[in-house]
């Protein structure tokens, strides 16, 4: 393989990787918040389940940027993201401009998906710990 795909391989990792690890630390950051605007979907046990989904964030999007068990940390950013997308995006109950803002949303997500399905079908890449 090239060069410059490894490094593409590589630079694809650290951004798709980034959206998870900055959204994980500012739930951490803003624990309150988060939990009050998890509540207001009726989600049960939100202290739990926002700490499940900080772990799965930061530890999912650390495993595909270094490529250490890059295929786990996918599947569990791609569990986090389908539960994510429905309880938050759900444009079908919405109207109007909220329903386009949460399509384009609900959109990108299905975006990211295609890219984490992508990373637990053949791995990191060269230039991962996986792969030595």
């Amino acid at each position: 393989m090239k060069t410059i795909q490894k490094l593409l391989a590589v630079g694809g990792r650290l951004l798709l990787s980034a959206i998870f690890i900055s959204s994980g630390y500012h739930k951490i950051t803003g624990w309150e918040q988060t939990g009050d605007f998890m509540a207001t979907k009726g989600l049960p046990l939100v202290p739990v389940l926002l700490g499940g989904a900080i772990l799965f964030e930061i530890v999912g999007g650390l495993s595909i940027v270094v490529g250490f068990k890059a295929r786990i940390g996918a599947a569990m950013l791609i569990v986090f993201l389908i539960a994510a997308t429905v309880i938050f995006h759900n444009f079908w109950g919405y109207e109007g401009p909220q329903q386009q803002d949460q399509l384009i949303h609900f959109m990108k997500n299905l975006a990211i998906l295609g890219g984490l399905i992508q990373i637990a079908a053949v791995g990191p890449g060269p230039w991962s710990i996986d792969n030595r």
